[in-house]
C-alpha cells in the first residue's frame, strides 16, 4: 500500500457476499433493501453565513441530502452512518445519461463541493448528467472520524540520522494509538471496500441501474475496486491520476523519488529564471543547492519560522507538498516557501508567506486532523503494512543513497505499522475495464508507470497522455485544451477514443 489475523479471514464470508446488490431473477431477500430503496430529503447545501462550500453549491443549483448506510455491511440491521452527497441535475433531461458521481482523492478528501467546477470543465456535456459529489464514510460532512491528532499528516521524514527514525517511530506509534484510543470502534470499516459498498447504495438511492464515476488520484483505485466488487453497475469511468493497485497501500509513495525529483528540477529551473523576485539563485542548481543548505540546516536545529519549528523530518515535507501542480501560481508559493526557509536557515526573522503557513498549520498542528485521521485508517484498513521498524530504517538508508531529499520520506515508517491488521483482503482488481485513463508524464504522486501497468493489464481501456507536465490531476484542473476534450467526447458519447491520445503540456511562459 500482506498478511492479517487468521480469526479476521474468518468473519469475512458474510460481508463480502453483502458487498453486491441482490441480483435480478433471484428470489432472496436483499438484505441492504432500506438503504436502496431510501428515500432522499434533499435540501439547501449551505449550513450558515461562513459556508463558502455551501455558497458556491447553492449558485450552482446543487442541492444536498445524507444517505444512511450501514457502518458494517456484515450487520446491515445494525449501526448506521451518513454519507453526506451534493447534486447539479441535468439540464438537457432529453439527452440524460445518468449520474456522475466524483471522488478527488485522498483517501480523506472532501469530494461535496466539486460538482460546480466539475460541471464547468465538461462544458456543454455537463448538461446530461446529474453530478454528484461525495464526503465518503466519516470524511467532511458525512459521520465524522477523529483521532485528535497534533498534525493533518502521518507522513513524516525521518531525519538525518537514527536518532531522527527513532523519534519518527514513536511519533507513529502514537498516531496509531491515539485513533485506537479515540476512534478504535469504527477504525475496521474506515476501507476502500466500504467506501465502495456505500458507492452503490448511493446509486441505488439516485434510482440509478448504473452510474458513471469520475475519479482523481486515490479515487481512481476507489473507481477500480467499485468496478470490480459491482461490474454490471458501471457506466462511463473517467480515472485520472491513475493509481496501479499493485502498488497501492500504506507504503504507495514509494517509487515516486524520481517524479519528485524531475519535478523539483523543473521547478528550481523555473525559479532560477526569477533569482530577480525570488533571489533563490541564477541556475537550477544553484536553487537546488538552496533546498540542500535548508535541510543541512533544519538537521543541526529547528528552523523558527513564525510560530513554528521545522526539523529535518517536516523540511523536506515542505518541499515534497509543493510539488503536484505544474503552474506558475504553485511554483509561486513553493519559491516563497523555500526563501522564507533559506532565511529562517541564515537566523533571519520569518514571518511565513500564506502558503507556507498553511503548509506547516497543516503539518504541525491538529486543525486538519479528521483529515488525515481518514487518510491513515483507509491505507491502513485496506492493506497491512510491514510491523518491524528495522524493515524502514534500511529502506531509508538504502533510499537516502539514491535520493537524500525524496527517499527517506518515502520509505519511512507510518502509523500502519503500529495498526490492527486489515478485517478482509486486499482487492484482487478485475481483469478488464472499458475505461478512460488520464495520467501526466512527469506526475510526482501517481506516477506515469502505474497509468501505463493498469492500461496494460485493461486492454479495453484508452489511455490520455499528457506529456511534459509534471501535473497530478489532469481534467479540469491542468487546462489542457487537448485532454479535457478527450475527456468530454467520452463522457457525452460513451465511445472511447479509437486509440490513446497523446497531448502536450502547454508552453513555459517566459519569466
Amino acid at each position: 500500500m500482506t498478511g492479517f489475523a487468521a480469526t479476521a479471514a474468518l468473519a469475512l464470508a458474510g460481508a463480502l457476499a453483502l458487498g453486491t446488490t441482490t441480483p435480478a431473477g433471484t428470489t432472496g431477500p436483499d438484505p441492504l433493501a432500506r438503504y436502496h430503496h431510501q428515500h432522499l430529503t434533499w435540501r439547501s447545501c449551505v449550513l450558515g453565513p461562513d459556508d463558502t462550500t455551501g455558497r458556491d453549491l447553492e449558485k450552482a443549483g446543487a442541492q444536498c441530502a445524507d444517505v444512511t448506510v450501514p457502518l458494517d455491511y456484515a450487520d446491515p440491521d445494525g449501526r448506521t452512518i451518513a454519507v453526506a452527497v451534493s447534486r447539479i441535475r441535468a439540464t438537457d433531461t432529453a439527452h440524460r445519461v445518468g449520474a456522475l458521481l466524483l471522488n478527488s482523492g485522498g483517501p480523506g478528501g472532501q469530494t461535496l463541493g466539486d460538482p460546480p467546477w466539475v460541471r464547468e470543465a465538461m462544458k456543454d456535456t455537463g448538461k446530461r448528467y446529474d453530478v454528484v459529489g461525495v464526503d465518503p464514510r466519516f470524511v467532511g460532512r458525512s459521520t465524522a472520524m477523529d483521532c485528535h491528532w497534533p498534525t493533518g499528516s502521518g507522513i513524516r521524514g525521518p531525519g538525518h540520522d537514527r536518532a531522527g527514525f527513532d523519534r519518527s517511530t514513536d511519533f507513529a506509534q502514537e498516531l496509531a494509538r491515539d485513533c485506537r484510543k479515540h476512534e478504535g470502534d469504527v477504525l475496521p470499516y474506515a476501507t476502500t471496500r466500504n467506501t465502495a459498498r456505500d458507492m452503490d447504495v448511493i446509486r441505488a438511492a439516485l434510482g440509478e441501474r448504473r452510474i458513471s464515476y469520475l475519479g482523481y488520484s486515490y479515487g481512481t483505485y476507489l473507481g477500480e475496486v467499485y468496478a470490480t466488487m459491482f461490474p454490471d453497475r458501471t457506466d462511463r469511468v473517467v480515472l485520472d491520476g491513475v493509481a496501479d493497485p499493485d502498488r497501492y497501500g500504506p507504503r504507495l509513495l514509494r517509487g515516486s523519488e524520481s517524479a519528485n525529483r524531475h519535478a523539483l528540477r523543473d521547478w528550481a529551473a523555473w525559479a532560477a529564471a526569477r533569482d530577480t523576485t525570488y533571489g533563490l539563485g541564477r541556475s537550477r542548481d544553484a536553487v537546488l543547492t538552496v533546498v540542500d543548505r535548508i535541510q543541512a540546516a533544519a538537521g543541526r536545529a529547528p528552523l523558527r519560522v513564525g510560530g513554528y519549528r521545522v526539523d529535518d523530518g517536516v523540511a523536506p515535507m515542505v518541499v515534497f507538498s509543493g510539488l503536484s501542480q505544474d503552474n506558475d501560481a504553485a511554483y509561486g508559493d513553493l519559491a516563497a516557501a523555500v526563501r522564507d526557509l533559506r532565511d529562517a536557515a541564515e537566523g533571519r526573522t520569518v514571518d511565513p508567506s500564506p502558503w507556507l503557513a498553511d503548509t506547516l498549520g497543516f503539518t504541525l498542528t491538529g486543525s486538519e486532523s479528521a483529515y488525515g485521521s481518514v487518510q491513515m485508517a483507509i491505507l491502513c484498513g485496506d492493506v497491512a503494512a510491514p510491523r518491524d521498524p528495522e524493515t524502514y530504517w534500511r529502506d531509508v538508508r538504502r533510499a537516502r543513497a539514491q535520493d537524500p531529499l525524496f527517499g527517506p520520506v518515502t520509505n519511512n515508517i507510518g502509523p500502519c505499522a503500529f495498526w490492527d491488521p486489515p478485517r478482509e483482503r486486499p482487492t484482487t482488481i478485475r481483469d478488464d475495464l472499458p475505461a478512460l485513463l488520464v495520467n501526466a508524464t512527469g506526475d510526482p504522486r501517481t506516477v506515469y508507470a502505474g497509468a501505463r501497468a493498469v492500461h496494460r493489464g485493461w486492454p479495453s481501456s484508452r489511455l490520455v497522455t499528457l506529456r511534459g507536465a509534471d501535473q497530478h490531476a489532469v481534467f479540469g484542473v491542468y487546462g489542457s485544451d487537448c485532454a479535457d476534450p478527450a475527456v468530454n467526447a467520452y463522457l457525452a458519447t460513451g465511445r472511447l477514443p479509437a486509440t490513446d491520445v497523446n497531448c502536450a503540456a502547454r508552453p513555459a511562459p517566459a519569466p
